[in-house]
């Protein structure tokens, strides 16, 4: 239940790490929040079991989650990619005469 939704709402990656670790972090971060989703079902009291609009709302936050991560790695391509233009930009317009 709860341990489930706070296991998967980790912050987005600032930039600060490598591609490689931030990869290797999602997935440790899915990789638990399936385990703990698949133990919760497991474990659930069968007379009284987890209600399913619970459980749709903790895989809606999951993908919210995953989502919000892609488009943080989207916007620091971009930057990224306009800082690059930008210098080479700035480098060809001061050495012209």
């Amino acid at each position: 239940m709860s341990a489930v939704t706070g296991a998967s709402a980790t912050p987005p990656s600032t930039g600060a790490s490598t591609p490689t670790t931030t990869k290797v972090d999602d997935l440790a971060n899915r990789d638990t929040f399936l385990k703990l989703l698949v133990s919760q079902l497991k474990n659930q009291n069968p007379l009284n079991p987890t209600d399913s609009t619970q459980f749709v709302s903790q895989l809606a936050q999951f993908s919210q989650l995953e989502q919000s991560t892609q488009m943080e790695r989207d916007l620091s391509a971009i930057r990224k990619l306009l800082e690059g233009q930008s210098a080479a930009t700035s480098g060809t317009i001061s050495k012209q005469p």
